[in-house]
Parts: structure tokens; C-alpha cells; sequence
């Protein structure tokens, strides 16, 4: 099992666009399997190959329970390959993300994000799916696509009087809303 170190703010991959996966290869395989040890090892609920220091479109989602999050509703291991949003609602929430590529600052702050997604990709096996989300799986997938755009959270945070750090966050949000 090999656990891959999360690239941090200010490395200059994360802020490059990927590149398309090409090909579904042995190579490749391996990839999407450090990214899913490195997801549960580091309790993160979402990964993109760019935090790995890999430029290519692929990202991981695991909608589950971790030291920092409680959930109300769980989804499944989901590997995404080439994903792309093809509808998002009108509607918009606003809610509290943290980042794997932040971790060291500890931050977390209010992002606005369409409510409702479907997104288009290829599973592990090169079959094409489409797949509608809300509630945190919407979340994570946009955060996550995001990251194969060159785009940080801290990016689109909508109110930066509302940063807080971890201990903060901890107390305040978690504590007041499942799932925060």
C-alpha cells in the first residue's frame, strides 16, 4: 500500500489545468489505488491526481465518516477519470469546505457552489457513466474538478471573515450541523 504525500498550497503543479487521461493502463491502475490509499489514510472524503503530483484529470470521492467530519448519508469508493460537469442547478448553497492541499494551514472557510450537479466520466474500467449529486457527494465533486482546473478552494471562498481554523471549525461547525 503506498500513501502518497499531499502536495500543499503554493506548489506550482496545483495550479496547472490537467491533462486528459489518455489511456486505462497498468500505470494508471496503480495511480487511481495510491490515490484511494492516500484518500483513506489521510481521511479525506475527495482527491485529485494534481495533490499527488500527478497532472492528469482523475479524481476519487468517498463520502464517509472522518476525524473531522460526521455524515449523514455515506457514498461508495467512486473513481472519476476525464469527469466534466455537464449541469449544475440555479440554486446555490454556501458551506464550509476544508482541503487536503490546506491541511497544513488548517483552514476552512464558507464556498459557494451550485447545489445539484451531473457529471460525465469514465469509471476505473473506461466505461462512460453520467451521475447526479447533491448534498456533500455535489460538494466534493466540484471541489475536486476544481483541482484539475488549477482552482484552490481558498479561490472561491465567498465571506473571508468567516476563516477559521481547525480548532475553531471543530467547535463551531461541526458540533451545529451534520456533516459540516
Amino acid at each position: 500500500m503506498i500513501v502518497k504525500n499531499i502536495l500543499q498550497a503554493g506548489h506550482p503543479l496545483l495550479r496547472i489545468k490537467s491533462k486528459e487521461a489518455s489511456k486505462i493502463d497498468v500505470k494508471m491502475t496503480k495511480l487511481v489505488d495510491n490515490m484511494v490509499n492516500t484518500l483513506k489514510a489521510q481521511n479525506l472524503v475527495g482527491l485529485a491526481a494534481p495533490q499527488i503530483g500527478f497532472s492528469l484529470r482523475i479524481i476519487v470521492t468517498e463520502i464517509r465518516k472522518t476525524e473531522i467530519r460526521e455524515v449523514e448519508e455515506t457514498d461508495e469508493l467512486r473513481i472519476f477519470i476525464n469527469p466534466k460537469i455537464i449541469w449544475s442547478s440555479k440554486k446555490e448553497i454556501v458551506d464550509y469546505e476544508g482541503c487536503g492541499s490546506v491541511a497544513e494551514a488548517n483552514l476552512f472557510a464558507p464556498v459557494k457552489r451550485p447545489e445539484k450537479i451531473k457529471v460525465k466520466a469514465l469509471d476505473k474500467n473506461g466505461k462512460p457513466f453520467e451521475l447526479k449529486a447533491e448534498g456533500l457527494l455535489s460538494k466534493v465533486i466540484q471541489h475536486e474538478i476544481d483541482h484539475l482546473d488549477g482552482i484552490l478552494f481558498v479561490d472561491k471562498i465567498a465571506d473571508t471573515k468567516q476563516i477559521m481554523g481547525r480548532e475553531e471549525y471543530l467547535k463551531r461547525v461541526k458540533k451545529t450541523k451534520p456533516g459540516g
